[in-house]
This record gives C-alpha cells, sequence and structure tokens, in this order.
C-alpha cells in the first residue's frame, strides 16, 4: 500500500507489502533527488540549456552528422519541433549544419567547438555535485552502492536481452 499525499511520502507501509515494491518506491525517491542534482549542476554552467536541448546535443556528440530526421526519432519529437530545437542550439553558437558531402540534398547536425565546451563544463559540474554527495557518504555506503548499482545494470542488461526477444 502506498500513500500518495505529498513529495516523498509514498513509502510503501504494512508488514504484507511486496519487498520488491518497496525497494522500487525507494529507488524512485533517490532518482528523483539525482534528477535534481543533475538537473541543478547543468543550470550552474554559464550557458543555460533546457534538458531538451541538453538531450540534443549529448545524442550529437555521440553520434556526429545525423540528419534532422535522425534526431528527431532519437529524441521521439516531431520533425517541427527538432527543427526548432536545432535553430536554437544553431543561433546560440552550439550546432551547425552542413550539406552532407555525397547527398546534396541532405543535412548533417555537428556540434561546433562552443556546443562541446558547454557539454564539457556541464559534464565537469554534474561530476563535481555527484562527487559531493560522494564524499558525504561512508566508504561502506559508497561500496554497496558501486555493488548495488553493478547488480541493477547486469540485471537490467538481461531484462532488456530477455524482452527483445521474440516469443516462441
Amino acid at each position: 500500500m502506498t500513500r500518495l499525499s505529498g513529495f516523498g511520502d509514498d513509502r510503501a507501509s504494512g508488514p504484507g507489502d511486496d519487498p520488491m515494491a518497496a525497494l522500487a518506491l525507494q529507488l524512485a525517491d533517490a532518482v528523483d533527488g539525482l534528477a535534481t542534482l543533475w538537473s541543478v549542476a547543468a543550470q550552474r554552467a554559464r550557458l543555460r540549456l533546457s534538458p531538451h536541448q541538453l538531450r540534443a546535443l549529448r545524442i550529437l556528440q555521440a553520434a556526429p552528422g545525423l540528419n534532422l530526421t535522425a534526431l528527431a526519432e532519437s529524441m521521439e519529437i516531431g520533425m517541427p519541433t527538432a527543427s526548432r530545437l536545432c535553430d536554437r542550439l544553431e543561433a546560440a553558437g552550439l550546432l551547425e549544419r552542413v550539406l552532407h558531402p555525397q547527398k546534396r540534398r541532405e543535412v548533417q547536425l555537428n556540434l561546433t567547438g562552443h556546443g562541446r565546451q558547454v557539454l564539457d563544463e556541464v559534464a565537469a559540474r554534474r561530476s563535481r555535485a555527484l562527487a559531493t554527495v560522494f564524499a558525504a557518504m561512508g566508504t561502506g555506503d559508497r561500496d554497496a552502492l558501486s555493488r548495488g548499482l553493478q547488480g541493477f545494470l547486469a540485471a537490467q542488461d538481461g531484462v532488456t536481452r530477455d524482452s527483445a526477444r521474440p516469443e516462441a
């Protein structure tokens, strides 16, 4: 049973409650805290970008030269939204549009040097924010968190692989 009366008040209660559900709620609270820390660290960068803008830049950092359609699909947004997003990033000097060398009608999207610097700054601020929290934790808690995250990622990978298999 959960109580949804306010922030942080959705913990499982009662002796018969599912321990997995209680753990899921505990993790959800931790993720909320991490998301806040992540967002605040990004907003303290010299150039403030929306989470949507940061996500677009990170996608282009990982896959330089994407076209607008591929970016829109990666972000699961419509073409007009992706186009306006790129217009803003280009106006801020973070993104450049260049003609594809072999396909005359296709435009590639690439980060500028300034765009890479902004992403580096955001990543550094986020890392420092996390390091500050980790420093406040005890060694045993940090070790347990590290082991728990490794286990979580391994289990998530297994679940993802299993769900991708066609049913017999």
